[in-house]
């Protein structure tokens, strides 16, 4: 069975599932950060939510595409073009975790890249990922970038064989950095898909 999800701009009304859909694509990794940045007495999710309500910056709501199942948030599209949602001059100030991520982006200028795919579990298998990815060529065509690119965990195999069957290819690769306590390890994966 495939769902018939509707798309439409993210609000910040949307910001708190956005929050969390950043984490679910992220493997955490947003969360860890989160949680850096929230000090005592606060939530992780909340210095993410607080993000994605921002104007600006690579996870504001501005940047999203929401897809909904009836009345329900169930996956979102966050991106734009690598150039305008990253300084590439101040890579170091990021995060460690998020470092080669950011390095593999630039490699991708021109494209309209995928920062966040993600969908809530109980949606997962039914493709909205094939959707979602035909919504983001619509948006390379929108932007007049030549091609969408995004970022892929190479422990992430069922993802990285959904890309690979809508067109993407590998195009690099930087070795992840993760905490100690995480239980993946590799590399991240620049996957480039140029429009027909």
């Amino acid at each position: 069975m495939a769902y018939e999800p509707t798309f439409r701009p993210a609000t910040r009304a949307d910001a708190g599932a956005l929050a969390v859909l950043i984490d679910i694509a992220g493997n955490g990794l947003a969360n860890q950060i989160w949680l850096e940045q929230a000090g005592p007495g606060h939530s992780a999710l909340e210095v993410g939510r607080h993000s994605v309500r921002q104007e600006t910056g690579v996870d504001s709501y501005r940047n999203a595409t929401i897809a909904m199942v009836g009345d329900e948030v169930a996956a979102c599209l966050i991106g734009g073009l690598p150039e305008a949602l990253y300084d590439f001059s101040r890579i170091e100030e990021k995060a460690a975790f998020f470092r080669p991520v950011v390095r593999l982006a630039a490699q991708a200028a021109g494209t309209w890249y995928i920062d966040v795919i993600a969908g809530f579990a109980e949606y997962r298998g039914y493709g909205l990922g094939s959707k979602l990815l035909a919504l983001a060529a619509s948006k390379a065509e929108e932007f007049g970038a030549p091609g969408n690119s995004l970022v892929v965990g190479s422990w992430n195999t069922g993802a990285t064989h959904l890309y690979e069957r809508c067109g993407f290819e590998a195009a690099a690769r930087e070795p992840a950095i993760f905490p100690s306590s995480y239980p993946q390890s590799g590399d991240w994966i620049l996957m480039t898909r140029p429009l027909r």
